[in-house]
């Protein structure tokens, strides 16, 4: 939730790339630059921080889950002081991710929503008041179930995601620790986050793409939804706007993604070492990632 409050406007941007190229008078930004400066004179500076509250409540389930299993599990395979392998890593964090996603989906939605508003006509804008109006609206107007529409692109996207994410920075973070450059500190997070956040990106952003357009389509009145799945967004995105639109936003997902690895970690690095300290009285590091 700490690493959301930094990079909340880089979400916003980059919710508004992957929905652009959608048609229907909607509005369209062709570089994330263009992007910035367009919210930024039609909606303020408050505007990019639109959705911050579904951002919080977002962290506070999906993050949580993620990294408290990701955690127990960690230890669980680990032996004799040893970590476990880059593969079981990998397995961890997609067991990790996916459980997590399931759980953040209702906040997802209503992240994506709250985000996108703004690019849509007046007339056709949610204008929901706070994620907590985005979801009780939701659950009433559209049903319940409909907290979890595209919970399957969430959760795949949350498994390439944490299989690339958690994974790769404790790969990194061990390969850092390794060369005798650099001790268990801030500087060797900083540098196996950034890493990790280039990792991830690459790897997630044709999931994420699907899943931002799910949970943001609207369904007719007729019941026809604009997609039909996770492939059938990736279909039409690749044979009506090029292949490369799949990672339409890489640069604001980067930088979005990037900081927040690392402040997330940086943060639940000291969170972890305090803990032992003073809860457990233990002296030294002790990492858990």
């Amino acid at each position: 939730m700490g690493a959301t409050l930094f990079v909340q406007p880089l979400d916003l941007v980059k919710n508004r790339m992957q929905l652009s190229g959608e048609g229907g008078g909607k509005r369209q930004y062709k570089t994330s630059f263009h992007a910035v400066t367009s919210i930024m004179r039609s909606e303020g500076i408050i505007g990019m921080y639109t959705g911050l509250s579904a951002g919080l409540l977002r962290q506070a389930s999906y993050t949580t889950t993620r990294l408290g299993i990701y955690t127990i599990l960690f230890e669980k395979f680990s032996k004799n002081g040893q970590p476990p392998n880059f593969f079981m890593k990998a397995g961890i964090g997609m067991t990790a991710g996916a459980i997590g996603a399931f759980v953040g989906t209702p906040a997802e939605i209503s992240l994506i929503r709250m985000t996108a508003d703004g690019r849509l006509p007046l007339a056709e804008r949610r204008n929901y008041s706070s994620v907590f109006n985005a979801l009780a609206r939701i659950t009433r107007e559209e049903g319940l179930f409909t907290l979890w529409r595209g919970c399957g692109p969430t959760v795949s996207r949350a498994v390439v995601v944490n299989a690339a994410q958690l994974a790769s920075y404790s790969q990194a973070k061990q390969f850092l620790l390794g060369t005798g450059w650099f001790g268990d500190n801030i500087l060797s997070h900083f540098v196996a986050s950034m890493i990790s956040g280039l990792v991830t990106t690459a790897a997630s952003m044709p999931v994420d793409i699907a899943k931002t357009r799910i949970q943001n389509m609207k369904v007719g009145p007729d019941g026809k939804a604009e997609y039909r799945g996770a492939l059938d967004v990736l279909y039409k995105v690749i044979r009506q706007e090029g292949l490369f639109s799949l990672w339409k936003g890489f640069t604001p997902y980067y930088f979005r993604l990037g900081p927040h690895t690392v402040i997330t970690f940086i943060f639940l690095e000291q969170m972890n070492r305090i803990y032992r300290k003073v809860v457990l009285g233990e002296e030294g590091t002790g990492s858990s990632l």
